[in-house]
């Protein structure tokens, strides 16, 4: 099982049509939505190669419990998170307590990051490996201070 791959995730929302809608801005393709179980889910990736899945499950707002996933994205994808998140109107958020002025670095793997929310306050990240050794004693920082250390 070691080299598995993560096939699906679920999250919740409160309100599934507009949950559909906001993924659909991301770009992701909807596989199906099945109305009396209210459920959508989403292609991640190539939808043509069906490898990845994203389960959206409308519940009551008491049992609605935020949750986190990333997406991976190449290097230059990073780079344009930030105007494609702003041409759809979708904030980027603070990290680690950290602006959004640049990508966040964790520097114990080392990756770079853009957090942000969907609307049920879910928190997403598009994340990306970057060059270089791990350093956990740096912490997290932005990316221009990790690529001018």
């Amino acid at each position: 099982m070691k080299n598995s791959k993560l096939f699906e995730t679920h999250i919740k929302t409160i309100n599934l049509e507009e949950a559909i809608s906001f993924y659909k801005k991301l770009g992701l393709k909807l596989a199906t939505i099945i109305q009396e179980r209210r459920v959508a889910f989403f292609w991640l990736g190539d939808p043509e190669k069906k490898e990845q899945m994203l389960g959206i499950w409308e519940v009551e707002k008491e049992e609605f419990i935020p949750a986190h996933f990333a997406f991976y994205v190449a290097y230059d994808q990073l780079l344009e998170i930030p105007a494609f998140l702003h041409e759809r109107n979708i904030p980027l958020t603070k990290s680690f307590g950290l602006d959004t002025s640049d990508a966040v670095v964790h520097a114990w793997m080392p990756s770079a990051s853009y957090y942000f929310s969907d609307p049920d306050g879910n928190s997403l990240e598009y994340i990306t490996n970057l060059e270089g050794e791990p350093d956990a004693r740096m912490g997290t920082l932005h990316l221009k201070d990790w690529l001018n250390r």
